[in-house]
């Protein structure tokens, strides 16, 4: 598992530049392709995704390799339903596979939790814990419907 790191770096998305992506881009793009998921959690911002988020998935839209990607859509606050229907919406628009099962809201706005607290609450550990795992059985599902099978003599 890795953290995408540096998404504010991204340039602004514009499709002329497309045929020839700048280096930020194609490291977005080599990360996307070697992730067999995502896990994306995006605040709340003006009843939307923040401006960062849109841009990483406009970079995305007409790539390939992103369509049908399993995803996971983590809401750090349930009062935040704005930002993750507009961002479920964008993504079954791209073709990915929201994973529901991995997909949680778990109430941290406002609970002023450190990542140690986080990790010690069992509220939020067993969330995390069951949306990981959900996301990996989605993973498993996917690659084993993926793979040829071959009859056995």
């Amino acid at each position: 598992m890795s953290l995408l790191c540096g998404a504010g770096e991204l340039p602004l998305f514009n499709p002329d530049l497309e045929l020839l992506l700048p280096s930020a881009v194609v490291a977005l793009h080599a990360r996307i392709l070697a992730a067999d998921a995502l896990l994306i959690a995006s605040p709340e911002y003006a009843h939307g995704v923040t401006g960062t988020v849109k841009n990483i998935l406009d970079w995305l839209v007409s790539f390939e390799p992103f369509v049908y990607k399993p995803v996971a859509v983590l809401n750090a606050s349930p009062r935040a339903h704005h930002a993750d229907s507009a961002l479920r919406e964008t993504l079954k628009t791209m073709s990915a596979v929201i994973v529901e099962a991995a997909s949680v809201s778990i109430p941290l706005l406002g609970a002023n939790l450190t990542e140690n607290d986080m990790v010690e609450s069992q509220l939020v550990s067993h969330a995390i814990s069951a949306s990981l795992s959900a996301l990996f059985q989605a993973v498993v599902l996917q690659q084993s419907e993926q793979s040829p099978t071959f009859p056995v003599a």
